[in-house]
């Protein structure tokens, strides 16, 4: 909604607008005699200054500008007020003292304007440039303010100095004004050559104001040297007309909230302002030479005319054959990185018909680095080069396929009539890009993995979005077997699902199911093993495997270790209080390997066992074989600070990787956990059989508790108690269970340690 200043500020330009058309319609008219004329135009200069004095003034304290920019503004409206001011002195002294004196006093409040406006316009913020860019458009702005005092030269510079009778004052300010207009061609000049490819209309507006201004302010001083000037006269169509751009650049400003323009849209252009300046200088000298004819002045000045416009030629071919190498990878020919930004920008930029769809394909090579490593960088290259033709075969005259470095490649398509006609290109290149290539007498094979993004009508995304998605779908394409295609879909999104896992945390739409560990000799339930679960509100209860990995890829994986230590001890409290045989429970929570580097593990620790009433002798801490293996001294002495607390570590899935015994002597470990796959192969599995007893014996010696996990049938059971372990979990014994089922087994068989 609109307040009360937006309405005035957009009733307010209307109106300016409204006026300076009423004002138009009356001068081209011849409507009225001169003094009425003279009156009027004088008048009209007023409000019109009034407002884009106040709606400058708007932009510097409620615009919400960058530092640079509101910098820039004040500047920019301390000149608009000199204006404003110069415009009621001229009014008073034109129109109504009818004072002819020159200069008037309005002319100095004209002056004054000039050096305001010359720095707020080069303070305008820009994209940033390397040295050599800001060397060259310094060059190519001196050569416009050249061009542009030739001309002043020519109308009024001149003539001024040759002038006999003349006061000083006049003199002075006669040059002071064409040299003031000088000044802001320059900065002019400056600004719309450093903002190539901005396309920020309210510096169009603004840049056309001061142009019109400075053709004015010619005219001005032209009439004044000649014949004289009065209100009504030609330039002050030019001063209104570049008053009403003020307006509509300063509102437009407001509106715009653009402190500085967009530094990664903007794309190579030629200036043609430097030789605009050129060919304007040049018309002027043949101008002037036309009554010398042919000799001494006529072949010099078309023999310039001839060197310079070949030199521009030979610069445009050169700026052209430059901006080619900028954007092309020299090893295929193919477009760039630079170039495939640009083009994927313009693709996000346009929204595709209605029914049709634009794709961005991210191509990754499979096997290209053993290639390089085995037969040399040429084979790669000659490999790179291969599939650079495949590419150009394989996709429409219209497409663009191109290379973003090493062996990874870029196809944009457009306007394609559906998803599957995406994916029917896809599964042509994934075909195409298996072709072998011979290099020498070595037959070269490769494969590509593929990700797909699509952009359509009813999801429109950035460029950055577009890459990204693209990204993410190739390297999905990777994990799943390489050589196949990947079509980006929300799921594949590791930082839209990390959020939706955070906000599942919040909402308490994570649950914990407790699995049961038993004394293999009596079948008393000793301990549980807390084990999360997701209750997703669309696919359902999901199981660890749904998204342990995300939550470590991700790093929610403290947040969600913490939540579940916190709400198992909270379970267990309360059965410690509510059930009489499950007085002496164990409970073991597993801590990720994120969890474990954590310096204030300890701290965290403590806390929750202090806020659930939870006693430390009876939590069990469960960490990775991978976690033993790397322990540093920090790590160490965290585990040695929990074991002083009372709690207990054991090692989880142990006998799966290479833990080192020095690893098991030097840490505070208390159980070990005999991993399933060492368990499913009792009891007929001799080598089995061999390990899982190696492992029982290995933690009798460390005087360590050792549990079986993994139990699937009565005879495993056995042969486990048989062998020496105590304690053990699995299906045979117990399922993970909700804790409302939990309950009724650890009545019933929960004995005393």
């Amino acid at each position: 909604m609109k307040s009360t200043g937006d309405r005035v500020a957009n009733a307010a330009v209307a109106g300016t607008g409204l006026m300076l058309a009423a004002f138009l319609v009356f001068y081209l008219g011849s409507w009225g005699d001169d003094e009425t004329r003279q009156y009027l135009t004088d008048l009209i200069h007023v409000p019109i200054s009034l407002v884009f004095t106040l709606l400058a003034l708007r932009v510097v304290v409620h615009g919400g500008r960058t530092v640079q920019a509101r910098r820039a503004w004040v500047l920019i409206t301390a000149a608009f007020f000199c204006r404003f001011a110069s415009q009621v002195s001229w009014f008073v002294e034109d129109a109504m003292m009818h004072r002819t004196a020159y200069p008037a006093y309005a002319d100095y409040w004209m002056i004054l304007y000039v050096p305001l406006m010359f720095v707020g316009l080069l303070l305008m913020p820009a994209a940033r440039r390397s040295r050599i860019d800001r060397i060259k458009l310094t060059l190519d702005a001196l050569i416009v303010a050249a061009g542009t005092f030739m001309v002043l030269w020519y109308l009024l510079l001149g003539p001024i100095f040759v002038s006999r009778n003349v006061p000083i004052g006049q003199v002075a300010y006669s040059a002071a004004l064409p040299m003031g207009d000088l000044l802001l061609v320059l900065a002019l000049a400056m600004l719309l050559m450093r903002r190539t490819g901005s396309g920020d209309p309210a510096i169009v507006m603004l840049a056309g104001a001061v142009a019109m201004f400075v053709i004015a302010d010619v005219g001005y001083g032209y009439l004044q040297l000649h014949v004289g000037f009065a209100g009504g006269s030609w330039p002050d169509l030019f001063w209104l007309g570049g008053g009403f751009l003020m307006v509509l650049a300063a509102h437009r400003t407001y509106w715009s909230g653009r402190g500085a323009p967009d530094q990664n849209g903007r794309s190579a252009r030629v200036n043609w302002l430097p030789y605009g300046a050129i060919a304007l200088a040049y018309g002027i000298l043949g101008y002037l030479a036309r009554e010398q004819g042919m000799y001494p002045l006529g072949g010099m000045i078309i023999g310039a005319i001839l060197m310079t416009a070949l030199v521009i030629a030979r610069q445009m071919y050169v700026l052209r054959e430059n901006q080619d190498l900028a954007v092309t990878d020299p090893l295929t020919g193919l477009p760039n990185r630079a170039l495939i930004n640009t083009r994927i920008a313009a693709l996000a930029a346009q929204p595709a018909r209605s029914g049709r769809c634009h794709a961005v394909m991210l191509i990754d090579l499979d096997k290209f680095k053993p290639i390089n490593d085995v037969y040399g960088h040429e084979a790669g290259d000659a490999v790179l080069e291969a599939a650079a033709v495949t590419l150009r075969t394989a996709i429409r005259a219209g497409d663009t396929a191109g290379r973003l470095g090493g062996d990874e490649f870029a196809v944009i398509l457009r306007d394609l009539p559906d998803r599957g006609a995406v994916e029917r290109v896809a599964q042509r290149l994934v075909g195409a890009l298996r072709t072998p290539i011979v290099f020498g007498e070595v037959v070269l094979c490769v494969e590509a993995s593929i990700g797909v993004a699509i952009h359509d009508a009813l999801h429109p995304v950035s460029p950055d979005l577009l890459l990204r998605q693209a990204d993410l779908a190739m390297y999905t394409a990777k994990r799943s077997g390489r050589s196949r295609y990947q079509v980006y879909t929300p799921d594949l999104d590791p930082g839209g699902r990390a959020a939706e896992l955070r906000s599942a945390i919040e909402n308490g739409d994570l649950i914990v199911h407790y699995q049961p560990v038993v004394a293999l000799g009596s079948g008393e339930t000793t301990a549980v093993e807390a084990l999360v679960r997701w209750e997703h509100r669309e696919r359902g209860l999901l199981p660890p495997a749904d998204f342990l990995d995300l939550a470590e890829e991700t790093g929610v994986i403290v947040p969600l270790g913490e939540w579940m230590l916190r709400e198992s001890c909270r379970q267990a409290a309360e059965w410690h209080d509510r059930i009489p045989a499950a007085a002496h429970l164990d409970l073991s929570v597993n801590l990720s390997a994120q969890q474990v580097m954590q310096e204030g593990l300890p701290g965290v620790v403590a806390a929750i066992l202090d806020d659930t009433g939870f006693p430390a002798e009876r939590l069990i801490l469960e960490i990775t074989e991978g976690v033993v293996l790397d322990a540093d001294d920090k790590l160490v002495t965290r585990l040695e600070e929990l074991r002083d607390s009372g709690v207990r570590i054991a090692v989880d899935d142990f006998g799966t990787g290479y833990s080192a015994l020095g690893c098991l002597r030097r840490l505070p470990i208390g159980i070990l956990k005999i991993d399933g796959s060492l368990t499913a192969g009792l009891p007929g599995d001799a080598t089995a059989r061999q390990l899982a007893e190696a492992v029982i014996r290995l933690g009798q010696i460390f005087a360590m508790e050792v549990v079986a996990e993994g139990i699937e049938t009565a005879e495993q059971a056995r042969t486990l108690r048989d062998l020496g372990c105590e304690r053990g979990q699995g299906f045979h014994l117990y399922h993970p269970m909700p804790a409302a089922y939990a309950v009724e087994a650890l009545g019933e068989h929960a004995g005393r340690r």
